[in-house]
């Protein structure tokens, strides 16, 4: 099943933001399946007033180098959020819908749909979670942005670990599993000292076409290629919802932001 949606209108980059290539398409698409273990039915969940879904599909529609959007779920409710805000939705097939499917499937599975029925190739997919209602609002054009002007494969958004560094971390151990022991050996005591990591935050993938068709065998994340890069984040810029708490401090930060456009407010502007 699909919904053909109208597309939204690309916005022009401001002077100073750089080239943009107008020959490039880029899609997005945004990922937001029905099951859950941790909190189910998440994606649907009411976030400060809409569908947690909502914010995510709002961030794409909003990006200036993002042409088109595509939502793929296996949820009739996220699929009806998806047909009001007017975007391209394509129901999942059940062996891409469980807790065992890939995203880069999922993602391929999409791309190949929407390419079918527009009679178009794009260039670059940018790919979004559906259950992240808090990024930055150029985080995705940031990402794009990377892409283009390194020619890498892939562009991931990373922050800080701060003091959940690994040189911090400890394991347990002993004859009764409860010997305090140094994850890693260092001698490290101010947190200013500790050496710069950073881990993925799941707030953006932007990857070209030719890398996320790449399947190999034993090797999952062969479709980000080999040349990755990264765009960072502050802590707390990206909101992963996992549970209850991550969904309570999602609405406490987007209940402290502006009021958001709504699927009406969107039309009546002309951007719809």
């Amino acid at each position: 099943v699909s919904f053909t949606a109208a597309r939204w209108r690309c916005h022009p980059l401001p002077e100073g933001e750089g080239k943009w290539n107008e020959k490039m398409r880029t899609i997005c698409i945004i990922l937001a399946r029905a099951g859950s273990k941790g909190l189910p039915d998440k994606n649907a969940l009411t976030v400060s007033g809409k569908p947690m879904v909502a914010w995510t599909i709002e961030h794409a529609l909003d990006s200036r180098r993002i042409d088109d959007v595509v939502l793929s779920t296996d949820s009739h409710a996220i699929s009806m959020v998806g047909v009001e805000y007017g975007v391209t939705v394509y129901q999942r097939p059940e062996d891409l819908a469980g807790d065992t499917a890939t995203i880069d499937a999922a993602a391929r599975h999409a791309i190949e749909k929407f390419e079918g029925d527009t009679k178009a190739q794009c260039d670059r997919v940018v790919v979004l979670y559906g259950n992240i209602p808090v990024r930055p609002n150029d985080l995705s054009d940031r990402a794009l942005a990377k892409l283009d002007e390194t020619d890498c494969d892939s562009v991931q958004s990373v922050n800080p670990v701060g003091k959940f560094h690994p040189y911090w971390m400890k394991q347990l151990g002993g004859d009764h599993g409860d010997e305090l022991l140094m994850y890693q050996e260092n001698a490290i005591y101010r947190r200013q000292d500790l050496p710069p990591l950073y881990m993925l935050d799941g707030g953006v993938i932007a990857v070209t076409r030719e890398s996320l068709f790449k399947v190999e065998q034993g090797q999952p994340h062969a479709f980000l290629g080999t040349n990755r890069r990264a765009v960072i984040t502050a802590p707390g810029e990206v909101i992963d919802v996992d549970n209850e708490l991550d969904l309570a401090l999602a609405e406490t930060i987007l209940n402290r932001k502006r009021p958001r456009k709504s699927p009406r407010d969107l039309r009546l502007t002309g951007t719809g």
